[in-house]
This record gives C-alpha cells, structure tokens and sequence, in this order.
C-alpha cells in the first residue's frame, strides 16, 4: 500500500502534474468517447491546444519530456479509476504532449482476423510507436495520414 504512494513522492513536480493530469484526463476522455464520439472528442481536445502558443524545445529536453509523459500516462492508467482503451490512453498521450508542444501523432491502425475485425491506436513521435511495444502495431494496416494530420484540422 506504502509503495505506490512513496513512489509518487519520488517523483520530480513536473511528473507529479503529468500524473494527476494523466488521471484526471483519462476517465474525461473515456466518458466523452462514450457520450459524444471520437471526432467531437478529439475536437474539443484541439480546441483547448489552439489556445497554447507553441514552444521551441532542444531535442535532448524533448526525448526527456516525451518519456516522462509516456510514463506518466501509463501510471495514470495503472492507477487511475478506469482502465483505459488504447484508444483512451492514447488521446490523452497525445493530447499531453502537443500542450508541451511537442509533435506527436495519433495514429489508428486495424486488421481481420479470421473471426474478428480489430483496431488499434497509439503515439507517435519522431516516427517511433510510444505507448506500447514496438513490434504491436506493425500488425496492424495504418490509415493513410495521422488523425492529427487530417484535412480541415488545425491544431
């Protein structure tokens, strides 16, 4: 019971403000995806990052920050009240990291199987897959452009 907590006390304040973030996001996306759907979800996410003024960051900060928030996430996940889709996970990923102003994309993949029909959706950055292993969504057909990438959108 200690553990979690004295863990979290470890944390430097910029990973504690992530994970209470983390926490707090992931059960308002999930209930939004419910309630309203993906695009009017992902809408109101963009809608809150438009009024952000983007930020110039050294590539070192910004492989440190991209982990820290990945982490925080999945702790968010782990310890939070719901237990999130990889959709929901990776929304709230995504959305962390374009309000650090750091580029990443929301990509959704999916495949048959020979008794289902399956999607899938993680982060990217800088082309690397971030919220899951490497090898999982090489099995899945890609759309064709990031969802954040789509016509029409700005963010």
């Amino acid at each position: 019971m200690w553990e979690p907590f004295q863990r979290y006390r470890a944390l430097d304040p910029e990973a504690r403000k992530l994970f209470g973030r983390s926490v707090t996001l992931l059960p308002l996306i999930a209930l939004s995806l419910r309630f309203r759907g993906f695009k009017k979800t992902k809408e109101a996410l963009q809608k809150k990052l438009s009024l952000i003024s983007p930020q110039q960051r050294p590539k070192q900060k910004a492989a440190e920050m991209v982990q820290r928030t990945c982490r925080m996430v999945r702790a968010g996940a782990h310890y939070g009240v719901v237990h999130p889709t990889c959709l929901e996970e990776s929304l709230a990923l995504w959305y962390l990291l374009q309000k650090q102003s750091l580029p990443a994309g929301l990509r959704i993949g999916v495949r048959k199987l020979p008794e289902k029909f399956e999607a899938h959706a993680w982060v990217e950055y800088e082309g690397v897959a971030l919220n899951q292993a490497e090898e999982v969504h090489q099995h899945y057909a890609v759309f064709d452009s990031e969802i954040s990438d789509l016509p029409g959108e700005k963010l």
